[in-house]
């Protein structure tokens, strides 16, 4: 990734209400694109969130559509918006290209469900965590590029404690607290950190036990629910579910979807220790790796 990173998140958030707003309206594609002189492509690329439009071009558009003020201010500064640079774009390639829609929605959550199968979720990881993640993944990176995700990874956490922190709930499958990452000292230092975070506002961590039968939704894997605020003027991103592969990340914002997995998740949680007895356990589990 070079030169400026603008988040894409604004821009599939504004396409998508343009398209809802024609919809609305009774207007087809080619209407719009011969109402407006652009070619049919132009409309899809800017209704998909591809490609940036002017806040003029937002203005003209919610006139035809008939949007009422409220919207129309809305999507004329997510149009501004769309056009600002991304916070992770100090940390260049270490970051992919195609992670720029899940850091930005990361991001704007006002609540974030997580469910780990296999590794910490990224948002509780310790800095040596992560390097022997980013290791284990990447055999053949240089440290430079180690010491990148690892910056980048800590940046990420700084939504835990800014201005407006989301509400966290962390499922964390027994496997998570007992696979060795990095070693013994790396793993003590990791669960006593989770015992601390436990403890901060707006944020639960349960354990989900390996002896309880497991819920079918968590033979998905690891996956990220993340929940927005309430849309302005009907303008809000929809709530979107995130899983990580080996190949690459998917991304899930249909309703039927996004129930499925939000139903998952509270019957993963519903499964997993209380709070109290969940940060007993992971107290437990890092002094047996103090032990070594």
């Amino acid at each position: 990734m070079s030169g400026k990173s603008v988040s894409t998140v604004p821009r599939r958030q504004l396409g998508r209400s343009l398209r809802q707003l024609r919809e609305r309206a009774g207007v087809t594609l080619r209407a719009a694109s011969q109402r407006f002189e652009w070619s049919e492509t132009k409309m899809w690329r800017i209704e998909t969130g591809r490609s940036p439009v002017r806040a003029l071009d937002v203005q003209m558009m919610c006139g035809a559509y008939e949007a009422d003020e409220a919207a129309t201010s809305a999507l004329t500064d997510l149009a501004r918006e769309a056009k600002t640079p991304s916070w992770w774009q100090t940390f260049g390639d270490t970051v992919p290209v195609e992670f720029d829609v899940f850091a930005g929605l990361e991001s704007a959550a006002t609540c974030i469900d997580t469910y780990a199968s296999d590794v910490m979720p990224g948002l509780l990881q310790t800095p040596d965590y992560v390097r022997a993640v980013v290791r284990t993944g990447f055999p053949d990176e240089s440290a430079e590029y180690i010491e990148g995700r690892v910056r980048f990874r800590m940046a990420r956490q700084a939504i835990l404690t800014g201005n407006r922190p989301p509400v966290l709930r962390a499922a964390l499958s027994e496997t998570v607290l007992r696979r060795p990452m990095g070693g013994g000292p790396v793993m003590a230092a990791q669960l006593a950190h989770l015992v601390y975070v436990a403890g901060l506002p707006g944020i639960s961590i349960r354990v989900v036990p390996l002896a309880v039968e497991a819920h079918p939704g968590a033979l998905a894997g690891g996956f990220v629910v993340m929940h927005f605020p309430s849309p302005t003027g009907g303008i809000g991103e929809p709530t979107t579910v995130y899983g990580d592969t080996y190949t690459g990340g998917y991304y899930h914002d249909k309703e039927a979807e996004v129930t499925q997995y939000t139903e998952a998740f509270e019957g993963i949680w519903s499964t997993a220790q209380d709070e109290d007895t969940s940060r007993q356990a992971l107290a437990d589990t890092a002094r047996s790796f103090q032990g070594g």
